[in-house]
């Protein structure tokens, strides 16, 4: 009897687990064929000479990151001007990402009940938008001759603001577009971990007489911390893939003062069509993105000091 009964639990087990795989299986399937499959390549042909009007792909080893490191080559100007444009869109965005992302979640926060769900719409709204949808709406905004926000400028008075062809209005453009663009992701990530904060800690806090910004440095903060920075990281990332904001913007202008590093990749892939070294340039992107991410993970969660073998 028991032997019976043990099948049966095998049988189900065994089931259960099936089912578990079969809605797993379609991100797999998108994970395998769009992500892995795709990096694997990319690495393969890091490794080769791979122009597209050719049809010989000769293996030259480090070659084309070799190209990259030195300082005679196009492809390192390409690359580390590249990087630093896009590092300045990092340095400028990632801040303002997650202080105005959590500033309004704890406006929305504060809001009366039946006020949160619409507030909530409208700053996540624009986040269901392809960037192309923002791009071409910030160039209707900021266009220096018929631009919305120069018409209203000169109407009052003022002399048109060159928003897209001089700088920093060039790079004030793409932030504000961005922040205004994904803020909603980092505004609802930050309401959830705000609502896991204990009532009680408030209520505590503040019979012992706490100010506001008393219980947010103090309590606030360090409970949502690991959510801070989960945000940080991604905001850094999604700011490092930075493209479609100034490939149709600014075009990479004023001059080349915001093409940044994808912007040179595509270029070398697709016009200049040299496959291996995008792809090495690509790669190694991609390295740095993982060592910043790392990085601030071990900043922003020191090792705490082993005890001793006393318990002190």
């Amino acid at each position: 009897m028991s032997a019976e009964i043990e099948n049966n639990k095998k049988k189900r087990n065994w089931k259960s687990n099936f089912t578990s795989f079969l809605f797993v299986l379609p991100y797999l399937v998108m994970f395998v064929s769009f992500l892995f499959i795709p990096l694997i390549y990319g690495v393969y042909i890091s490794f080769r000479d791979y122009n597209l009007l050719a049809t010989d792909h000769p293996f030259v080893g480090l070659s084309n990151y070799a190209k990259i490191f030195n300082p005679d080559s196009v492809l390192s100007s390409i690359f580390f001007e590249g990087l630093w444009k896009t590092l300045q869109f990092v340095i400028y965005s990632v801040p303002l990402l997650v202080v105005v992302g959590l500033g309004l979640a704890l406006l929305l926060s504060n809001l009366p009940k039946k006020l949160r769900g619409i507030f909530r719409t409208v700053y996540f709204l624009p986040y269901a938008v392809s960037v192309s949808v923002i791009s071409i709406l910030f160039l209707w905004i900021l266009d220096t001759n018929s631009g919305l926000l120069n018409n209203f400028l000169m109407n009052l008075g003022f002399d048109p603001v060159p928003w897209l062809t001089r700088q920093p209005f060039a790079w004030i453009s793409l932030v504000a577009a961005t922040i205004w663009w994904t803020i909603g992701f980092n505004m609802i990530i930050f309401i959830n971990s705000l609502n896991e904060v204990p009532e009680e800690i408030y209520e505590a806090a503040s019979i012992d007489g706490s100010s506001a910004w008393q219980k947010f440095i103090h309590i606030t903060l360090p409970t949502i911390r690991p959510i801070m920075l989960f945000v940080i990281i991604i905001s850094t990332i999604a700011s490092f893939n930075v493209y479609g904001q100034p490939y149709l913007m600014t075009r990479g202008g004023p001059g080349d003062s915001t093409e940044v590093l994808l912007m040179g990749i595509v270029k070398q892939a697709f016009e200049q069509r040299e496959l291996g070294s995008a792809s090495a340039m690509a790669i190694l992107m991609a390295l740095i993105m993982i060592s910043i991410s790392v990085i601030q993970f071990k900043i922003s969660n020191p090792k705490k000091e082993r005890r001793g073998g006393n318990g002190k």
